[in-house]
């Protein structure tokens, strides 16, 4: 296999091959609004991505699986460790105590991935603020004596007393980030951990369409 892929990019310019991949998955295209990608594709919200993710995270809750990553299943957890070892440094300097708000945090991906290591501390909460068809599952099915489902920044910051904001592969998907980073700017967070978002090296930023491989589900996003 390794030689056949060596043989087909010594023929195929890597400028066609990129090209190719991206008629499958990945991102593509340099769109001058936010807008017009969004018309082609099929967003975030999407019935498809909700039910397949809360049907791999139930699994995850009763223990028929190990680890979710959007909505994929694993057979063991795949640890982010330096989102993990920041958690750790904000209980280890908060008396033990790690109250999180999740920001975009699905049904609870992160909280389930890092939970093992907080349930001995004092303190314990991890609070997601979600689109709002994300918040009414993820209150249904998965809320417990730790981890938290609203629909605003507000309603979380009057009954939690969050000393985290992660901002877990969200930025990208926000229409007008640098309006979100400035409100939560606002809010006086202790600390912010911000991961799994990708940067341009260089130039201006960019809106492109990301295509999600078809092996995890059928979807569209403008990023």
């Amino acid at each position: 296999m390794s030689n056949f892929k060596s043989t087909l990019k010594s023929l195929i310019p890597p400028v066609v091959l990129t090209s190719l991949s991206r008629l499958f998955y990945g991102w593509s295209g340099n769109y001058s609004t936010w807008e017009e990608a969004s018309k082609k594709c099929s967003g975030y919200d999407s019935d498809i991505i909700i039910n397949k993710v809360k049907e791999s995270l139930l699994k995850v809750k009763s223990g028929e699986a190990v680890y979710e990553r959007d909505s994929v299943i694993f057979d063991k957890v795949h640890y982010s460790f330096p989102l993990l070892s920041a958690l750790s440094y904000v209980a280890l300097r908060n008396g033990n105590k790690l109250n999180v708000l999740d920001f975009g945090g699905s049904l609870g991906s992160s909280y389930y991935q890092n939970r093992t290591f907080f349930n001995g501390a004092q303190e314990f909460n991890w609070s997601i603020v979600e689109q709002k068809h994300f918040v009414t599952e993820g209150q249904k099915y998965f809320s417990d004596n730790h981890l938290h489902f609203y629909y605003d920044i507000d309603s979380c910051l009057n009954e939690q007393r969050v000393n985290v904001l992660l901002l877990s592969s969200v930025l990208q998907y926000i229409e007008k980030p640098y309006e979100l980073i400035a409100f939560l700017n606002s809010k006086k967070f202790q600390y912010v951990i911000i991961d799994r978002a990708p940067l341009l090296l260089e130039g201006k930023d960019r809106i492109t369409i990301q295509k999600v491989h078809k092996s995890i589900y059928e979807a569209k996003y403008p990023c």
